[in-house]
C-alpha cells in the first residue's frame, strides 16, 4: 500500500509540471522545490516508484540539469525545462535519463512539425545566423516539460506493467 502513495506522488507532480508547462509555458520554481523533495524523501527511504537511493538521486539531479543547461544557455529551452529534468534525474536515476531525453526530445520534434504544418509557419532558413525558434500565440511552441513528463509516466506504466 504504501508504495501507492509515492507512485501517486510521483504521477501527480509530473502531471501537474506538464499541465503547466503545455497551459502556461511555465512551471512554477516552488512546484519544482516540492518535486525536488518528494524526490529525495522518497529516496532517503530507497522507497517507490523507482527506488532510486540518495547518492544516485542527487547524481541524476546534477546530470539531468547539466546535461540541459547548454541548451538552455543557447535559449533554445527554457530554464523550467532544465530544472524539471534535474527533479526527473532525481526521481528516476541518472539511468533513466538518456531514454526520457530521446522520447521526450521525438515528442517534441513531432510537436513542432505538426505546428509547423498546421500553422504554416517556417523556422528561419539555415544560415540565417543562429538557432530558430518560434513561437505561438506569444510562448514558445513546444511544451518540453509536458514531453519529459509523459516520457517519465510511460517509464513508470511500464515498470508497473513489468511488477518491478
Amino acid at each position: 500500500m504504501a508504495a501507492w502513495i509515492e507512485i501517486l506522488l510521483f504521477v501527480a507532480w509530473t502531471t501537474t509540471a506538464a499541465v503547466s508547462d503545455l497551459r502556461h509555458r511555465r512551471v512554477a520554481n516552488a512546484w519544482i522545490a516540492v518535486g525536488l523533495a518528494a524526490a529525495f524523501a522518497c529516496a532517503f527511504t530507497v522507497r517507490a516508484p523507482f527506488g532510486v537511493p540518495p547518492g544516485r538521486a542527487a547524481l541524476g539531479a546534477l546530470l539531468g540539469f547539466a546535461a540541459l543547461l547548454p541548451f538552455y544557455a543557447l535559449r533554445v529551452m527554457g530554464a523550467a525545462d532544465v530544472k524539471a529534468f534535474a527533479v526527473l534525474g532525481a526521481w528516476c536515476g541518472a539511468h533513466a535519463l538518456p531514454g526520457l531525453w530521446v522520447a521526450a526530445t521525438v515528442m517534441a520534434g513531432l510537436h513542432s512539425l505538426a505546428l509547423l504544418v498546421a500553422t504554416r509557419t517556417w523556422p528561419a532558413a539555415p544560415g540565417s545566423g543562429g538557432l530558430a525558434t518560434f513561437a505561438l500565440r506569444g510562448h514558445r511552441a513546444t511544451p518540453y516539460v509536458t514531453c519529459l513528463g509523459v516520457a517519465a509516466l510511460g517509464v513508470l506504466a511500464s515498470r508497473c506493467i513489468r511488477g518491478g
